[in-house]
């Protein structure tokens, strides 16, 4: 059986938990809490040596890294990769921006406010934070832009590049950053809350 390395509350995990899921593949998730050091282990990095979760382990024990490569190895040959070789490409690309111009953004300014200390952040991380905020309103803005004019991501379908923009978007409030102005924005994630198979970001 398929071995998800997890932690319920990363939308790098959810995007795995979610396609796993709809795809009607059973496994088995071991949850790591990654604020107490556990994926830092010796024992883990032996699996990743980058001490991150998701990893999912393969039947034969391989274990493969990065969330939007597991979400890549999972969809193959799946209604969720295309097979046209443009739309394969929009895929990647889209997903690329997933990790580059807004996972960084949306993601970072999330675990900011959810996982920090109590009693607020100081001044450094507070202008941190609002530039991570900033960044992230350029990375919706973008998807907005597109989404103004299309249904989905790649393909006009449901695909592994939604799964991989939903999951941290659909939280990006718990950020700070809202999604009042983006329309387009929030009519695509109606559509996607709506797929067979959907799960929140809570369940395991």
């Amino acid at each position: 059986m398929l071995r998800l390395y997890d932690y319920l509350s990363s939308g790098n995990g959810y995007k795995v938990r979610l396609l796993l899921t709809q795809l009607g593949l059973p496994f088995e998730r071991i949850d790591l809490d990654i604020l107490s050091g556990e994926t830092r282990t010796t024992e883990f990095r032996a699996k990743n040596p980058n001490g991150k979760v998701p990893a999912l382990e393969l039947e034969d024990g391989t274990v493969l890294a990065e969330s939007n490569a597991i979400l890549f190895y999972l969809a193959e040959g799946s209604p969720f990769l295309p097979d046209d070789r443009l739309e394969r490409a929009q895929t990647l690309q889209w997903m690329f921006f997933e990790q580059y111009s807004h996972e960084p953004n949306v993601a970072v300014a999330r675990f900011m406010l959810l996982h920090l200390p109590e009693g607020g952040l100081p001044e450094s991380g507070r202008a941190a934070l609002a530039r991570k905020q900033e960044q992230g309103h350029a990375a919706l803005s973008v998807m907005e832009q597109h989404l103004a004019g299309h249904a989905y991501f790649a393909g006009d379908r449901y695909t592994i590049a939604d799964i991989a923009l939903y999951a941290y978007t659909h939280v990006a409030n718990e950020g700070g950053i809202a999604l009042t102005e983006y329309p387009a924005i929030r009519a695509w994630l109606d559509c996607v809350a709506a797929q067979p198979g959907h799960i929140p970001i809570t369940v395991g």
